[in-house]
């Protein structure tokens, strides 16, 4: 898999544009958003668009996301562009915000799973909208890793997910937002969050208010891995077990630090010591004189919603690469909604 170093702000033209023709040739390219790195093809060639699939073992219920370099570029894959996509990708594309609209008759099944609707975003990195410029086609591309498993905020963590499945990573860094896009629904009356971000609902709220629109979050329960193509979910990232490491994942709230310590324990005792763990925490610590507590590898992680979002992943992968059997996840604060697309990824990780 040939990686090749790109400058994030100011990309090199020749590099852009062999990755640009092997796009339109129908191969794979990974490349940095600034949500995570995307696995991208040709979002309107079905044999493209398939090997994704193939590369992440995603299952086909699961719809891609098509990438886009402007908003003209957006109203060609919907049959009916909202009034409420409209005022959201102008307020806040390019960024961390994907939109599901009704689809155009010429985007292909296999990037909508079947739904007679497309997702489109906008993407705030400038090696992504040259890419996405230079290719010509709108780019699906989701997370570039093997399903379920933590997405990539590095060139790195593709490698290590994917291996030789991909013809070219573009390297242009770590990730500035850190976790995937906020996922919206424009096809009803309502907006509707199907999957949140750290784009939350205040803030689309407040752009929607001058034509009338409100937005609510959706009811639809996480959707299980032997689901069939006839329940596929409006969104991607709504799998029941999601975002996770290799890992057994234990989340909890900080007050109860002394039980999870008392459990940690008891699993020592009861036969099942020398499993290595990594424990992400902000407020307590897990150490204590018992010597399988101890063993602990302890990650500070940041109070700051964003801050947090930004490292949270680069830390799952951390445990995988130490070989962790456990990691246990302190819990970020409820009742505070700059921290609803944080909690969603580790409420699916913990599943």
């Amino acid at each position: 898999m040939p990686v090749v170093r790109i400058d994030p702000q100011h990309p090199e033209p020749e590099l852009i544009e062999q990755a640009a023709a092997l796009l339109r040739a129908g191969q794979l390219v990974a490349f940095p958003t600034e949500t995570v790195y995307g696995l991208g093809a040709n979002a309107l060639d079905p044999e493209a668009v398939a090997r994704i699939y193939a590369a992440k073992g995603r299952p086909a219920w699961n719809p891609v996301i098509a990438h886009v370099p402007s908003i003209v570029a957006a109203r060609e894959l919907s049959r009916a562009w909202p009034a409420s996509a409209e005022q959201l990708a102008t307020h806040f594309w390019p960024g961390p915000l994907t939109l599901v609209v009704p689809k155009a008759a010429h985007v292909p099944e296999i990037s909508t799973a079947g739904l007679d609707a497309v997702a489109v975003r906008m993407p705030d990195h400038a090696v992504a909208l040259a890419l996405l410029t230079a290719a010509g086609v709108p780019v699906a591309a989701p997370s570039a890793n093997r399903f379920t498993q933590v997405s990539p905020t590095t060139a790195a963590h593709v490698v290590q997910s994917l291996g030789d499945r991909v013809p070219l990573v573009l390297d242009g860094g770590p990730c500035a937002v850190g976790i995937e896009s906020t996922v919206v629904d424009c096809t009803g009356d309502d907006v509707v969050i199907l999957r949140p971000g750290m784009l939350g609902r205040e803030s689309l709220q407040a752009a929607l208010e001058e034509i009338g629109v409100f937005v609510k979050f959706a009811t639809r329960p996480a959707v299980a891995h032997d689901a069939t193509p006839d329940m596929a979910p409006r969104s991607p990232g709504m799998a029941d077990r999601h975002y996770a490491p290799k890992a057994e994942v234990w989340l909890f709230d900080g007050a109860q630090a002394n039980e999870v310590q008392d459990a940690l324990a008891k699993r020592a005792r009861d036969g099942t010591p020398g499993v290595r763990m990594h424990a992400l925490l902000r407020s307590v610590s897990l150490a204590s004189h018992d010597n399988h507590v101890a063993s602990v590898t302890e990650v500070r992680m940041p109070d700051d919603a964003s801050q947090y979002a930004r490292a949270l992943y680069a830390a799952l992968h951390d445990a995988d690469a130490a070989g962790a059997g456990l990691v246990l996840i302190e819990a970020p604060p409820e009742g505070d909604s700059r921290w609803d697309g944080v909690r969603d990824r580790l409420s699916r990780a913990a599943r």
